[in-house]
């Protein structure tokens, strides 16, 4: 780990206290804000695993019928039966905050005109099989299923991005920068120590020097005065 060089004085030693006293809070912020990060990942990622296990079983269900549909069909009067959809879809993104993560909700809607609202599919019954229908009901029931489901993994995705930025800052406060400056913080102490040891060892070298100088002083009076 890299030290902090600085001049070992009481104005910087000050300066380094502030700076750890705030990276010091901004750790404990981020701490919390990843924490609550991996609270909101983890609800999206059990909604998005129950919605996948749904949305699989339904597909399960619809490739079993289509299977059958389509080794009983003629391929190419199944093409033309499923050329033409009998609905139109819409899908609309807004956007909104989470945990300053801006993460996309998508809203899903259906139109269909009249005549295709009174028809229960867009082909004629007379050359599909039923299981063409089941397929497709089945395969039409989980629209909104896999756009919530698209939904929440982008969302996962954002969230796991951001659980790392954030990891990482975290990490880069607790072990590289918060040891530095304490660190420095340490180190001017010491020489601040030194340096106040140094200064009251040369006052009293002085104050001796004094003392003496005023014995020998006292001691010369005394002999003139006796002489």
């Amino acid at each position: 780990m890299a030290e902090i060089r600085v001049n070992p004085t009481r104005m910087e030693m000050k300066k380094l206290q502030s700076r750890y006293t705030t990276a010091r809070r901004g750790h404990k912020l981020l701490k919390d804000k990843r924490d609550e990060l991996m609270k909101q990942f983890l609800e999206v990622v059990r909604e998005d695993k129950a919605l996948r296990e749904r949305v699989e079983k339904a597909l399960e269900l619809y490739y079993k019928g289509f299977s059958v549909a389509s080794a009983s069909a003629n391929p190419k009067m199944l093409e033309e039966s499923l050329i033409c959809p009998k609905k139109e879809g819409k899908l609309e993104v807004t956007y909104k905050n989470m945990m300053s993560v801006t993460v996309p909700e998508f809203s899903y809607s259906e139109a269909e005109s009249e005549e295709a609202a009174a028809q229960s599919f867009n082909y004629g019954l007379a050359f599909t099989s039923g299981d063409l229908d089941v397929s497709l009901r089945e395969l039409g029931g989980i629209l909104e299923d896999l756009v919530r489901m698209a939904e929440l993994e982008k969302q996962a995705q954002l969230l796991a991005e951001e659980i790392e930025k954030t990891r990482r800052r975290v990490n880069a406060l607790e072990y590289i920068m918060m040891p530095q400056y304490l660190a420095a913080i340490k180190t001017i102490k010491m020489k601040l120590d030194e340096n106040e040891r140094g200064n009251t060892t040369r006052l009293m070298k002085v104050k001796d020097m004094m003392l003496e100088e005023q014995r020998r002083a006292g001691k010369e009076v005394q002999e003139e005065e006796e002489e």
